[in-house]
């Protein structure tokens, strides 16, 4: 069983899994958070520079590394999802779904036979070749996982829906993004809290994975109590920022 097959098999039971964004294009990145034992990282190509190559060589580093990798793409059109999936990613991100015909188009994007995706049978994916085509078409489908990103209320007022469209295998909430669409800055807030409870819930209702971002990993727990299984456990940069001001403030005290 490789990595995203695992991965694939963990999300779709509801298996608890730590992960965190990746921003960051050096593969080094990737290598590092791979041995750390993260379950799985996510390529934030929606708001980060990440282009084909780089998402090629951060692909070719998570499997180095045994990590399952999901990229986040930019946008809903096929042309990133097949990319993404191509290089050898274990599922996809998508921000802004807001509705289960979106989440039902996303599907078509994602699969071979019964959608409109193209078929290679020599990508990184498809272990260039060796696989076979039948090979492949057999594989796919156990090893790539959707998750769709509710972030606005029109969005959690869909979310059973949503999580219930055949091929979906989860719900991610983007906490400030729901923040930001009712007009608050704090994603800690009642109503932002109330939201997300209901997503969740839509999440396990209809058997899916439901995720959660967290940048405090003393919330994890609690954010388990409430049915979250995937947690996105800050980033990158917020990891170098946080260890760097530590290890500076320390430093400062040390020369006063």
């Amino acid at each position: 069983m490789n990595v995203r097959q695992a991965f694939a098999q963990m999300l779709r039971s509801r298996t608890p899994m730590v992960g965190t964004f990746v921003k960051l294009r050096d593969p080094a990145v990737i290598e590092i958070l791979g041995g750390l034992g993260f379950d799985f990282v996510i390529l934030d190509a929606e708001h980060a520079p990440f282009d084909r190559e780089s998402i090629a060589c951060a692909t070719l580093a998570a499997r180095a590394a045994d990590l399952a990798v999901l990229v986040r793409v930019p946008d809903s059109e096929g042309h990133w999802i097949s990319t993404a999936l191509d290089c050898g990613a274990a599922g996809i991100v998508v921000p802004q779904v807001r509705s289960a015909a979106m989440a039902a188009r996303l599907v078509q994007k994602f699969s071979y036979r019964d959608g409109t995706r193209g078929f290679s049978p020599s990508t990184a994916a498809a272990g260039y070749g060796a696989r076979g085509i039948a090979g492949h078409l057999e594989a796919q489908p156990g090893e790539t996982v959707l998750i769709c990103q509710i972030e606005d209320r029109s969005a959690v007022a869909e979310a059973v829906e949503i999580a219930a469209t055949d091929g979906v295998d989860g719900l991610l909430i983007g906490p400030v993004d729901l923040a930001v669409s009712e007009g608050l800055t704090d994603p800690g807030a009642p109503e932002i809290i109330a939201m997300s409870e209901t997503v969740l819930n839509a999440a396990r209702e209809t058997g899916g994975a439901g995720g959660m971002f967290v940048g405090d990993p003393s919330a994890i727990s609690r954010w388990n109590d409430r049915g979250a299984t995937l947690f996105v456990l800050g980033t990158d940069q917020s990891f170098l920022q946080q260890s760097a001001r530590t290890s500076l403030n320390i430093a400062r005290q040390d020369l006063s």
